[in-house]
């Protein structure tokens, strides 16, 4: 039986492949263009926090579109753990790592154009790292990494004299608790640099770093000086003066002077020696006995106006003075309210609203803060108000100053012109530039804000039980006016509002004697 070979052509078997090549590119195509639909954008700069205070992390989408519908991941980047989830339109706790369960917050104000906001609040050294904002559709999904620095001031410097070195007083100064690594400067008056005998910053055992700096000071150099312990990141120091007396640099040998002393007693008759020691003694017991009635004089008056002082610091802490106080009728200035706040008609009442108002972005309302001020503005005198808090777990009062921006993220801090008393979850903190915890021995539901611009005090007083909470002092420029923040409470619970109250002006507030 003959076989015929079957002859293949080579148009022919271009033909049939033709086809399959053309549906792997239009694939290739397509799935290039799903994956190019997005990309994710950071900061390009490291965001630095300060340690105990709140971190804002932001990233947003390119070209701008709405994110309201996609899944946003904050992760940190070495293990891909949670540090939050949204999705499906709400935030999901279930994958969230224990250690920042509590502390974050999910802004989403701006998701419609793709931009979104992560808060930490009780910043802590482990959340000092990078961090990773990832997106996804349904279609395709894209991430961006950027970098948190925390940063803390440590204890004030400690400085104590060690004895004699090199013809000189050794001067030591010390410093812990930093979170990153301080730098260490010995300075004179005009804050020129002085060389240091020695230096010494370590990493403590709770990650923490201690400063050591010494310095030896002659008679000849200056005897004045200042000891700096400076966190490179915050740009911020902390600093001690000493001041050496010339006491430490005695001039005339002290054995030459009790030798010139003791020749000449040596050389005088028996008799004259036996007389002089005679009346000495009755001298120094003389002395002796007058210097004892004179203590018990000064100890008795010293005690008299330590009590008396004692006493009036007690009843000014506890309450402002009644005659130089001047009660003060606060409104809510509309202006200036963030669009999803909603006010009384007598600008007395603010809370936090379940939807955002169309209003008119004017330059001074703030358009990421649910926050307002007060109407009235003080550049001198003193003011006194209360607020009305009732039971909401969220709440920030106090002061700030009228030229502070209302645009955007904004630091509650001195710095930067907010003097704020918050109520968070059931903490009780100063806003601080590290944030100062308060023990709170009764729950205040009405609290007094008084306001010394002379002075330079902002204090904070509970009207329920009368106590002091905590007083700000500095130095005040320009015009001051009240701030409120009347956040929902957990879970977006409990809307009720921050309410101004009326202060009698003869009483002199509540917190009057």
């Amino acid at each position: 039986m003959t076989g015929k070979v079957p002859s293949f052509s080579p148009s022919s078997t271009v033909s049939s492949a033709l086809p399959g090549y053309i549906a792997l590119c239009f694939t290739l195509q397509v799935h290039k263009l799903v994956s190019a639909q997005f990309t994710v954008t950071g900061p390009d700069h490291p965001i630095t926090a300060s340690l105990g205070g709140e971190a804002i992390l932001s990233c947003h989408l390119s070209p701008r579109m709405s994110a309201e519908n996609m899944e946003v991941r904050w992760l940190r980047s070495q293990h891909s753990e949670v540090v939050h989830l949204y999705r499906d339109g709400q935030d999901q706790y279930g994958e969230q790592m224990p250690e920042y369960q509590g502390r974050t917050e999910f802004l989403k104000d701006d998701i419609t154009n793709g931009r979104v906001f992560l808060r930490i609040r009780n910043v802590r050294p482990s959340d000092d790292g990078p961090y990773v904002c990832f997106f996804q559709s349904t279609v395709s999904y894209e991430n961006a990494t950027l970098e948190l620095q925390v940063a803390g001031l440590g204890s004030d410097p400690s400085i104590s004299v060690e004895g004699h070195q090199d013809g000189g007083i050794r001067v030591v100064c010390r410093s812990s608790g930093w979170n990153s690594q301080p730098e260490a400067q010995w300075r004179d008056l005009q804050g020129q640099i002085l060389t240091s005998a020695s230096e010494n910053i370590a990493q403590e055992a709770n990650g923490l770093f201690q400063a050591e700096i010494a310095i030896v000071i002659t008679e000849e150099s200056n005897q004045k000086m200042s000891c700096c312990i400076r966190n490179p990141r915050l740009n911020q120091e902390r600093e001690s003066v000493i001041s050496i007396a010339e006491l430490f640099f005695p001039r005339v040998n002290p054995w030459m002077v009790a030798l010139g002393v003791i020749l000449p007693l040596l050389a005088v008759l028996p008799a004259l020696a036996s007389y002089c020691f005679w009346r000495q003694r009755r001298a120094k017991e003389t002395l002796r006995s007058d210097k004892e009635s004179e203590k018990e004089t000064l100890l008795s008056e010293w005690e008299e106006e330590r009590e008396a002082l004692q006493s009036e610091m007690e009843r000014q802490k506890g309450h402002p003075d009644s005659v130089t106080l001047s009660p003060v009728d606060v409104t809510l200035d509309p202006d200036t309210a963030n669009p999803e706040l909603v006010l009384s008609e007598d600008g007395k009442r603010v809370r936090d609203g379940d939807k955002r108002q169309d209003l008119p972005d004017k330059p001074e309302r703030f358009d990421f803060y649910p926050c307002v001020l007060g109407a009235e503005g003080f550049a001198g005198g003193r003011r006194y108000w209360e607020v009305e808090v009732g039971d909401k777990t969220r709440w920030d009062l106090g002061v700030c100053r009228e030229s502070v921006s209302r645009k955007g993220c904004v630091s509650l801090t001195p710095e930067d012109g907010y003097w704020v008393l918050e109520l968070w979850d059931g903490v009780y903190q100063a806003l601080t530039s590290s944030s100062t915890p308060l023990p709170m021995s009764a729950r205040p539901s009405r609290v007094g804000i008084f306001l010394d611009y002379e002075a330079g005090e902002v204090s904070f007083y509970n009207v329920t039980d009368r106590s002091h909470l905590f007083t700000f002092t500095g130095t005040f420029s320009g015009t001051l006016r009240p701030y409120f923040c009347p956040h929902l409470n957990a879970g977006g619970a409990n809307v009720a509002p921050l309410s101004i109250c009326p202060v009698p002006a003869q009483a002199g507030g509540n917190l009057g004697p």
